[in-house]
């Protein structure tokens, strides 16, 4: 029987798993992710349902694929259904406190917290109305933000985790140590490493931008030749905007700087629950919602199926979570849903049995595996794209197009496409069988692009869709949205 206790849920916004020194980078200097490594259990094949924020986060709320969830795209935000995990809790009797970053579609929603503190929601709630358009993608008018955002300085997202920091310090000092009939959970949600690229000073200057690597596969000669891959690339062309390679090292300091800086904000939570005298009676989660590419195959941002974008870093510690230990076991952030319940005793429902989502705790006890699925069907998609992590394999549909096959024991970094290979036809057979079990990846690609042109003519039609504009990110709480032309 799993031992109930309080629960703090730390999430970050597109923290890649390898950049953690916990994962092995030699270069990330992040000691408080770390420290919750040392003390409980790692995951090494933890993986987003999909790259790109509003269809991670309605997937991570409810315990469902985004084929499940109708949460496609940006601009198609959670609205308070299906049930979520922090309703489930909130109805059963316990504080489910969110702070922070949410991206769900507005507060005015039952979203199914007990207190929403410091929310940050889809913009006007609609989202990113652009990122819709596929047939064909839009231009992105907000892309050389990137390049030229990034290097030393402060920004909204900067003053913003600072003050989400603060409010779940204030939380668990005073909330936190008050006595309840059940055990509560923070779900506390920060926004870095997300661009901009504009690192507090401080932190931009441990990594001297001149000592950072080119990122792998950069060259134009290794970038992905898959129609797909290349078509999204075309449209999510950021790196047209890194004129040299001074620019590109730059960028690569300041994401690195940010997950420092991260780092710096998870160990003021950390010793505020120490402090509190609550770490004994809490168990801690870390993740993210995707990773980022940050260059590698010429690509930044998310949106792809490779490991940059996809895997993301998964952390759980507590006083009955093995110190140290790693797991190899494919998982997902869906689980997230079925652990949170059995960490703080809520009881599952019928409807909960029937989800996708398995408690973390039992695949730490080695009592579950699976196949995990993420899907993509967002900004400069051209189609469908769906990931099977089976095993050693990954496999990557893109329908209407071919394959991709990675054998990430023998090729992590995944350089080797095998889906044309003969003898590599069995296993494509069985990674086919296993994303068919999950579902049918046709009828799903229809019905996303169904939804969208549904939305799409709700907001009036692709020329009005263009003139509401592109944004680079999601503007933080106060700060007024900077729109570019589509």
């Amino acid at each position: 029987m799993v031992q109930t206790s309080n629960l703090l849920f730390i999430l970050s916004d597109e923290h890649r798993r390898d950049t953690a020194g916990c994962y092995g980078d030699p270069i990330a200097r992040t000691p408080n992710i770390d420290s919750i490594a040392a003390r409980g259990s790692r995951f090494l094949s933890a993986y987003t349902p999909s790259p790109i924020c509003v269809p991670a986060r309605a997937a991570l709320a409810t315990g469902r694929w985004v084929h499940q969830t109708g949460a496609w795209d940006n601009a198609a935000p959670y609205a308070g259904k299906p049930i979520s995990w922090h309703r489930r809790l909130r109805d059963n009797g316990h504080r489910a406190v969110s702070i922070g970053k949410l991206h769900f579609r507005a507060t005015e929603d039952d979203n199914g917290f007990s207190e929403e503190i410091l929310p940050l929601h889809v913009l006007e709630g609609k989202g990113d109305l652009i990122g819709m358009l596929r047939e064909p993608p839009a231009p992105r008018g907000s892309l050389p933000a990137l390049a030229a955002s990034a290097g030393p300085g402060e920004s909204h997202y900067n003053d913003y985790d600072r003050a989400i920091t603060a409010a779940a310090c204030r939380w668990i000092a005073t909330e936190g140590r008050r006595a309840g009939d059940k055990p509560w959970a923070l779900f506390v949600s920060l926004v870095r490493p997300h661009f901009p690229l504009t690192a507090p000073p401080e932190f931009y200057a441990l990594y001297p931008p001149e000592r950072m690597p080119i990122p792998r596969l950069y060259s134009k000669d290794a970038r992905p030749k898959h129609p797909a891959v290349a078509a999204l690339a075309s449209v999510m062309n950021y790196d047209d905007f890194f004129d040299d390679e001074p620019a590109v090292r730059r960028a690569v300091a300041s994401y690195y700087a940010l997950v420092s800086f991260l780092d710096d904000n998870v160990g003021k939570i950390l010793t505020a629950l120490e402090t509190a005298g609550l770490t004994a009676s809490t168990r801690v989660i870390y993740t993210s919602d995707h990773g980022d590419n940050l260059g590698c195959r010429g690509l930044w941002g998310k949106s792809v199926m490779y490991e940059e974008s996809a895997a993301i870093p998964l952390l759980m510690a507590g006083a009955d979570i093995p110190a140290g230990w790693t797991i190899r076991t494919p998982v997902s952030l869906v689980d997230c849903y079925r652990t949170i319940l059995d960490a703080v005793g809520c009881p599952l429902s019928e409807a909960d049995e029937g989800l996708p989502s398995r408690s973390l705790l039992e695949t730490i006890a080695g009592k579950s595996s699976r196949d995990v699925l993420s899907e993509y069907h967002a900004a400069g998609s051209i189609t469908g794209s769906f990931m099977i992590r089976r095993g050693r394999w990954k496999y990557i549909h893109h329908v209407g197009f071919r394959p991709e096959l990675y054998d990430l024991d023998a090729d992590p970094g995944e350089t080797t496409d095998l889906a044309a290979r003969p003898d590599k036809e069995p296993v494509l057979a069985e990674c086919r069988a296993a994303l068919q079990r999950i579902c049918d990846p046709d009828a799903v690609n229809a019905e996303a692009f169904a939804d969208q042109r549904r939305r799409i003519a709700l907001h009036g039609g692709r020329d009005a869709v263009m003139r509401f504009g592109d944004f680079s990110y999601t503007p933080a709480p106060g700060e007024n949205p900077v729109r570019v032309a589509g």
